[in-house]
């Protein structure tokens, strides 16, 4: 299951993203937002972390205007490591290195195509589970 959350600035950019998840059968649960009206980020930022931190949602994914700020609102939750992401290398790389285990993206920044080739690269890179990445990842979650 795979948390969705976006701002106003992220709607379009969700949409793409929920097309190709159901071209592929994945599930999710959208947290919004529904429409471009102007939406305060944190507030979707939260709500996609808290489901990834129930385990209620195994991975997540928010979309910004630009992603940064949003990214920035979900990695202040302890045990959320969100990777702001605009290419497939850095999507593949904080997954093997990181287990980032939720998506930010920029809808103002990635166009539709990349941004579901990113997706699609982050959901499917496992984590190496490599012993320097894990004590990488330990001292991340001791800051």
């Amino acid at each position: 299951m795979i948390a969705l959350g976006c701002d106003h600035g992220g709607y379009e950019l969700m949409q793409e993203v929920k097309a190709y998840l159901d071209s592929k059968g994945l599930e999710y649960k959208d947290f919004g937002c529904h429409s471009t009206e102007a939406v305060d980020y944190p507030v979707y930022a939260r709500k996609v972390g808290n489901a990834v931190l129930d385990g209620s949602c195994d991975k997540g994914i928010l979309i910004c205007g630009t992603g940064i700020g949003i990214s920035i609102a979900a990695n202040k939750m302890p045990g959320i490591r969100a990777a702001l992401c605009s290419d497939c290398f850095s999507a593949e790389a904080t997954r093997l290195h990181n287990d980032a285990n939720i998506l930010a993206m920029g809808g103002r920044v990635v166009g539709p195509g990349l941004a579901v080739k990113i997706v699609e690269t982050f959901l499917n890179t496992p984590f190496s589970g490599e012993e320097r990445h894990q004590r990488r990842i330990r001292l991340i979650e001791e800051l």
